[in-house]
């Protein structure tokens, strides 16, 4: 079993406040569709209103790794991998999603990444034996094995409100 742990635990202090608020739904969404047995949702510094199953992070102001921590450490014991996914990535690829897990399974390593241009990203899956080995600045510091994924699209990462792509602004297409 694989299951999604989406980081939404942070301040958005470049952002000026919640902006998991407005980002969490599309990412979710994305999220289910691709292939993944469950979704669980880190929350920290602000509530969330979701209908996935959430676990606040008491430690989220340590840095990611605690928020991921606590995600991993709340998913069932029957699941082997995690895929990280942070909530402010709102252009996340399921096929993204799908093509590391496949890359897991298959048997490319315990940590595995997608990658776009070369540059790691995410989605990243951990295997369950790396899980113990998370520090406070996140799975970033655990060495992957590359998925290149750049014909599926960046999954973007919004720490300003004008990087909100305009589809989840309201903004009709051009």
């Amino acid at each position: 079993m694989v299951a999604a742990v989406v980081l939404a635990a942070g301040a958005g202090s470049r952002f000026g406040g919640p902006k998991q608020a407005l980002l969490l739904p599309e990412v979710l969404r994305r999220v289910r569709e691709s292939s993944v047995d469950d979704v669980l949702v880190v929350t920290g510094a602000h509530p969330l209103e979701t209908d996935a199953r959430v676990v606040r992070s008491p430690d989220w102001e340590l840095g990611p790794g605690a928020s991921l921590r606590c995600g991993l450490a709340a998913l069932d014991e029957d699941v082997e991998a995690g895929v990280v996914v942070l909530a402010d990535g709102p252009d996340l690829s399921p096929a993204a999603v799908d093509r590391v897990v496949a890359a897991w399974r298959s048997g490319a390593g315990e940590i595995v990444a997608a990658s776009y241009g070369g540059d790691r990203g995410h989605p990243v899956v951990l295997g369950r034996s790396v899980w113990s080995r998370i520090p406070d600045e996140g799975a970033r510091a655990l060495e992957p094995v590359l998925v290149p994924c750049d014909d599926l699209g960046s999954p973007g990462d919004v720490d300003i409100a004008d990087e909100i792509p305009g589809r989840l602004r309201g903004e009709s297409a051009k």
